[in-house]
């Protein structure tokens, strides 16, 4: 009879017990703790990225504007946030001496407190124009062609981004990494120029079989990429180096070489199409319109240099199961903190994220203070995230608090969650996988906005200035 009032106990125990258990794990960090942390970003940069003091929710009402968070309403999932890692970078980051390098690169890549924990990486396939000089994996003399790709070797990768790479690796070994290429090898164009031209239909399958064993080649030094674009840029021949590409040819390329090619060889890197402006989201819709080369494509990748950043959710309305990215954008060496500060956080962060994007990266990692290097032709007002001086004096530029809003308190696996535009506020929300709540705001207005930040009924009240930015983790 005792053995039986133990078990009855136990079994009307047990649900308040899992209650118990569920709150006690609870992922809502406002029953937690009952306070936010504030991370701030001023246009006249006396606050960079700096904490300010912590803000306590409260069940009260007032009369100011609402920014309603609710990790009920889900949406993409985060990939990561960060750069390109450009040769020109790479050399840069390499020049330092150890000490320097090996704490900078804990800043950058480590989630340590002081650092800002990037998760993301975009490389070049070959040179891009932020590299000394152009080249690419297999270069011969005028004239000559290698259908069985012989002569490939990853050349001048291998002083500069591969020995970086794997640094960083050990430090974040889950960062994800996309390849895309300026050009392919100068014998399969049509012009014979690493300037503009369009790939031979002739070379197609060369260059698929190009694709795989660059990617093998990486695995080999440890390095897995994530994810190529089959051409930076497809629109901008002018650049050096670039190549032309339609949309056309592009689908033509992936459904009948690069895709099968990849199957072949068993590679699970993802194919996204287009890595161009958000003018013209009808070159990426092209490939996917075409059902042989649909299977293959994994997303369709955006820069902002012209049109809307809402272009991505064009897309994704059209293909919701696509993945969309944010490539690339940079930060120029006329243009103010301010202006910079305000734009690119409005649009490549914030608008990347709330028009589905899995990720945003902005341009170089860094560069010297000629903005140095860039091949003849390429970018001389490109302003890497870092500028670092003969001296080996490291500047923290525009780049690095815009990026740095996000990845210090986004990683990989974090999930975008819903909130309100609210006048001049631009924000975007998340969930991070330990279960905090991040919710990134711009005030994109002239004057010092008041605002709450609420969230399960309770709510902060809080200011920002304007053109200031801040991100809030509760």
């Amino acid at each position: 009879m005792k053995n039986i009032n133990k078990k009855l106990q136990i079994l009307l125990l047990l649900p308040l017990i899992a209650v118990q258990i569920k709150c006690g794990t609870s992922n809502n960090a406002v029953a937690r703790s009952g306070k936010a942390e504030a991370w701030i970003t001023t246009t006249n940069e006396a606050s960079k990225l700096q904490k300010q003091s912590d803000l306590v929710f409260k069940a009260e009402t007032n009369s100011n504007s609402t920014i309603l968070v609710d990790a009920s309403q889900k949406f993409q999932t985060i990939e990561g946030f960060g750069f390109s890692l450009t040769g020109g970078s790479a050399q840069n980051i390499l020049k330092l001496d150890k000490a320097k390098k090996e704490a900078l690169l804990q800043e950058l890549f480590s989630r340590k407190k002081d650092a800002i924990g990037l998760s993301y990486l975009r490389i070049s396939i070959g040179a891009s124009d932020l590299n000394e000089r152009v080249f690419s994996y297999d270069d011969l003399p005028e004239g000559q062609t290698d259908l069985k790709l012989e002569h490939f070797d990853l050349g001048p990768d291998l002083k500069d981004v591969v020995p970086l790479l794997k640094e960083i690796l050990a430090i974040n070994p889950k960062l994800k990494i996309m390849g895309s290429p300026w050009s392919p090898p100068v014998w399969m164009k049509d012009n014979g120029s690493s300037k503009g031209g369009s790939l031979q239909p002739k070379y197609y399958q060369v260059y698929a079989d190009y694709f795989v064993k660059y990617i093998q080649a990486m695995q080999a030094h440890g390095i897995v990429i994530d994810a190529i674009t089959p051409q930076n840029e497809p629109l901008h021949p002018g650049n050096n180096p670039s190549m032309y590409m339609t949309a056309l040819q592009q689908a033509e390329f992936i459904k009948t070489n690069l895709g099968p090619a990849f199957a072949k060889a068993k590679i699970k890197t993802k194919i996204v199409v287009y890595d161009h402006n958000c003018n013209k989201p009808e070159y990426p819709l092209t490939i996917l319109n075409d059902p042989k080369a649909l299977p293959f494509v994994a997303g369709s990748a955006f820069h902002l240099y012209e049109g809307d950043i809402s272009a991505l959710t064009t897309v994704h309305n059209a293909y919701p199961k696509k993945e969309l990215y944010f490539t690339e954008q940079y930060t120029g060496s006329g243009s103010s903190f301010e202006s910079d500060l305000k734009w690119s956080v409005k649009n490549v962060v914030i608008g990347s994220m709330r028009n589905w994007s899995v990720n945003a990266l902005s341009w170089g990692l860094a560069n010297n203070e000629k903005y140095e290097p860039f091949t003849p032709g390429g970018c001389s007002t490109c302003k890497g995230a870092l500028m670092i001086d003969k001296n080996q004096n490291i500047k923290r530029e525009v780049g690095y608090y815009i990026i740095g809003h996000a990845s210090k308190f986004v990683p990989e696996g974090s999930v975008r969650i819903a909130s309100n535009l609210s006048g001049n506020l631009y924000n975007v929300a998340f969930k991070t996988p330990d279960g905090k709540t991040v919710l990134i705001v711009e005030n994109d207005g002239a004057n010092t906005e008041t605002f709450n930040i609420k969230e399960n009924q309770k709510q902060v009240t809080t200011s920002l200035d304007a053109g200031s930015v801040a991100t809030y983790v509760w």
